[in-house]
């Protein structure tokens, strides 16, 4: 029986292939490498190059390897873009996820972890956010993974799909094999490491004038393995019988835009100039997530969850793969 990784060349996708390996579990990738990068993933792990939204793919793929379950990354994640494009981003993530969700329960598949977001809950009316806030999104990203949800729900009651959604906070860090590298680069830490290299003349800070204490937006950080660790116990959750559920991925300890610099000058031991600019459409002040149910219900407990070990991973990696994973990979 083999896991399915949806978007398994991506940052944390490629990640996850590669502790599910590490455990001795069979995987089998699929990605269509429109954000992602083939050299991600060991050559020995069975890849495909599709969408997960084409059914008669998905199913080949599933009676191929006898899928027992998977685990969905594959979806875009800049919230600017998608409020310049939300069509696309209605069609890539939520439409190709209903007809993935259709695929696998025609083929029997009855379990699934499912990689949202914290953007779920839109601009927080108390900080740590707890699962039961109040859910509406600020931006077409927030909505997209919102649907998901919600079909995931209606997938249970009609036909025992087991589920489990982790809303993450802010995914960081790397392995010694895997890191991030998008094209172009929006995320905040790699694109500190880029100006730390030399690669980017200085980090743009969008928004000097949040309610915050230095005025930037804070957020909530977490080590990709931390995350993926959390998909791994979410998997065995679902494999015991466990019910359907969502979960906040966060260490509950936010960090401001400013606070980030300043750790990766430390870490890194390199000047790394900044700017700050207009605020970004969609972005909200403060996302803190309140991780109690998550410890509670998978039994989690991060083994990274100091900013400095974050960066120093992202930055060992990125050191090794100045110019990320090979071009057309």
């Amino acid at each position: 029986m083999s896991i399915l990784v949806t978007g398994g060349a991506g940052y944390i996708g490629s990640v996850m292939v590669e502790m599910l390996a590490g455990r001795g579990e069979s995987v089998v990738v699929l990605d269509n490498l429109s954000r992602g990068h083939r050299a991600a993933v060991e050559q020995a792990i069975p890849f495909y190059r599709g969408d997960v939204g084409d059914r008669p793919l998905v199913e080949r793929i599933v009676h191929a390897h006898q899928v027992e379950a998977c685990i969905h990354f594959a979806a875009w994640i800049e919230v600017g873009e998608s409020v310049l494009a939300p069509a696309s981003f209605y069609q890539t993530n939520a439409a190709q996820s209903a007809a993935l969700l259709a695929s696998l329960v025609a083929s029997g598949v009855r379990r699934f972890v499912f990689s949202s977001t914290c953007a779920v809950y839109g601009e927080p009316r108390t900080v740590p956010i707890p699962e039961d806030h109040p859910q509406w999104p600020r931006n077409p990203y927030g909505w997209s993974k919102f649907f998901t949800e919600r079909m995931l729900g209606d997938c249970d009651a009609a036909y025992g799909l087991k589920s489990v959604s982790l809303r993450y906070f802010n995914a960081a860090g790397a392995t010694a094999g895997c890191g991030e590298d998008h094209h172009p680069e929006t995320h905040l830490i790699p694109n500190v490491l880029l100006a730390a290299l030399g690669r980017r003349p200085q980090v743009a800070v969008f928004g000097g004038d949040y309610p915050t204490p230095d005025g930037t937006a804070i957020r909530d950080y977490v080590h990709v393995v931390d995350l993926c660790s959390a998909h791994l116990l979410a998997l065995d959750y679902l494999r015991a019988g466990g019910a359907s559920d969502f979960l906040n991925l966060g260490n509950g300890t936010g960090y401001s835009v400013l606070e980030v610099i300043e750790t990766a000058r430390r870490v890194t031991g390199r000047a790394i100039p900044a700017r700050i600019e207009a605020r970004r459409a969609g972005d909200a002040v403060r996302l803190v997530a309140s991780a109690e149910r998550v410890r509670r219900v998978l039994g989690w407990q991060p083994a990274w969850p100091g900013l400095d070990s974050m960066i120093r991973t992202a930055w060992d990696w990125r050191q090794a793969h100045p110019d990320g994973y090979p071009k057309g990979s």
